[in-house]
């Protein structure tokens, strides 16, 4: 189901400061059995680059636990969703145009 609201989450970072991070879209990936979260500050890199995190997580909305993507196996899961979600919005930003 999509809706148009944001969904957010603070987490104190490793100097106590609590920084806000969108929920970009999540997942549960049937080859790890694990969720995933992909999530941003909206922050950019040097290259103007929108800064993109992922993390495994368990619990719910009310209560949930982050943890560090574990193998190269799971990064190249993550990085082929978020290759399709590009594509898909290119596609749809060139159709649008025409």
């Amino acid at each position: 189901m999509y809706s148009n609201e944001r969904m957010t989450f603070k987490v104190k970072n490793d100097k106590g400061v609590e920084v806000e991070y969108e929920v970009l879209f999540t997942f549960e990936s049937d080859e790890t059995g694990k969720k995933y979260i992909v999530y941003t500050d909206n922050s950019t890199d040097d290259e103007g680059n929108v800064k993109v995190y992922a993390s495994t997580y368990t619990g719910s909305d009310d209560k949930m636990t982050l943890e560090a993507i574990e193998t190269d196996k799971e990064w190249k899961i993550i990085d082929k969703i978020l290759e399709e979600i590009q594509n898909k919005f290119n596609e749809q930003s060139n159709n649008s145009e025409e």
